[in-house]
C-alpha cells in the first residue's frame, strides 16, 4: 500500500494527463478549471487504494478513478448553479468564472467524458459489471439531488428522510469508486461488497462532516464561507433536529433574521441544544461503522489500517 499523499500525488499526474486541451475552448476550459481546482480527491484515491489492498496495482484503476473524479466534479458545476454557492475550494465556481450556461453546458460534457473514462481499459468480463454499478451509481446521486431540492420547501423533513438523502447524494459514490477498485483488483463479490459498505459509511461520516464544518468551521481552511447552509436554509442534520427540538420559538427568532445575525443567531440555538457535540459523535459512529465493513473484506493489514486511518482521521479534519 502506498501513502495517502502518494495516491493523491497519482491521481493528480493522471488528470494533468487527460486530453483537455481541445477547441472550442468555450466547452473545455471550465472542465480544465473544475478539475484543477483540486480538492481532496478522496472517491479517485479510494479506489486505487482498493485496487492495491486486494492485491492488484494502482494503475490497473486509474482510468475508474478518473472517470470516478471527473463525475465528481460535474456534479459539483451543476450543483453550484442549483445552490447558487459562488465559492468552491476557495476559488470562484464555474458558474462565477465563465457564465450559468458554461457551467452546465460544460457539466454535461463531464458526465459524458466520466462514463468514456470509467470504461477504458476495463477487460470484458468486468465491463458489466463496472458500467452498471457507475450508471446506478448515477441514477442514485440524481434521486438523492432531488430528495435535497425537495427538502428546501419542507419543515418536516426527518432525520431518517435526510440520512437517506446524503447516502444517494454523498455516500454512494464513496462506495462505488471503492468497489470499482477491487473489481479491476479481481476481488471476490464479497470482498467488493464489504468495500463498497466501507465506502458508504465513510460517506455519511464525511457529510455530517461538512454539514458542521459550513457552520463551525474555518473559512481559512474550509475554503467556502462559513454559514451558507444556515443563510439558504438548507436542511442538514444540525437544522432539521434543531427544527424538531427547539420549544422555545429562539430557532424560528433565529431563521427570520439576515446575514451574520442569522448565522450567529441560529448557531447559538444549535449550541444551546449541544447539537455541535451531538453531530461530532454522530461522525464518530458512522466512521467506526465504517471501520467495521473492514472485517468482510479480504486485504491485507497493511490494507486495513490504511483504510481505517483514513476513516477515524476523516472525523478530524478542518476542510
Amino acid at each position: 500500500m502506498k501513502t495517502l499523499s502518494q495516491y493523491k500525488a497519482l491521481v493528480e499526474e493522471g488528470i494533468l494527463h487527460l486530453d483537455l486541451d481541445c477547441e472550442p475552448r468555450g466547452l473545455y476550459a471550465p472542465i480544465e478549471y473544475g478539475l484543477a481546482e483540486g480538492g481532496k480527491r478522496l472517491r479517485p484515491v479510494l479506489a486505487l487504494a482498493a485496487c492495491d489492498a486486494v492485491g492488484g496495482e494502482a494503475a490497473d484503476a486509474m482510468n475508474q478513478a478518473l472517470g470516478i473524479e471527473i463525475f465528481h466534479n460535474f456534479t459539483l458545476l451543476h450543483d453550484d448553479v442549483m445552490d447558487k454557492a459562488d465559492v468552491r475550494r476557495g476559488r470562484p465556481a464555474v458558474h462565477r468564472k465563465f457564465s450559468e450556461s458554461s457551467a452546465i453546458l460544460s457539466g454535461d460534457a463531464m458526465l459524458t467524458l466520466a462514463t468514456q473514462t470509467v470504461i477504458t481499459g476495463c477487460p470484458d468480463t468486468a465491463l458489466k459489471q463496472v458500467l452498471d454499478l457507475f450508471n446506478t451509481t448515477a441514477m442514485e446521486i440524481y434521486q438523492g439531488q432531488q430528495l435535497d431540492m425537495d427538502f428546501e420547501t419542507r419543515t418536516d423533513v426527518s432525520v431518517d428522510e435526510y440520512m437517506e438523502m446524503i447516502r444517494l447524494k454523498t455516500s454512494v459514490l464513496l462506495g462505488c469508486a471503492c468497489a470499482l477498485g477491487a473489481i479491476m483488483g479481481g476481488a471476490s463479490s464479497e470482498t467488493v461488497c464489504a468495500l463498497y459498505s466501507y465506502g458508504e459509511k465513510l460517506g455519511l461520516s464525511f457529510q455530517l462532516k461538512d454539514d458542521w464544518l459550513d457552520t463551525y468551521g474555518d473559512p481559512a481552511t474550509f475554503g467556502k464561507e462559513i454559514g451558507g447552509d444556515i443563510l439558504n436554509e438548507k436542511k442538514t442534520w444540525l437544522l432539521i433536529t434543531a427544527l424538531s427540538e427547539d420549544k422555545s420559538g429562539a430557532l424560528a427568532a433565529a431563521l427570520g433574521k439576515k446575514g451574520a445575525e442569522k448565522v450567529e443567531a441560529v448557531r447559538s440555538v444549535y449550541d444551546t441544544l449541544e447539537l455541535s457535540l451531538r453531530c461530532r459523535a454522530l461522525e464518530e459512529k458512522y466512521a467506526n461503522e465504517a471501520v467495521e465493513c473492514l472485517n468482510n473484506a479480504e486485504i491485507c493489514d497493511d490494507a486495513r489500517n490504511f483504510f481505517a486511518k483514513l476513516a477515524l482521521d476523516s472525523i478530524n479534519r478542518t476542510k
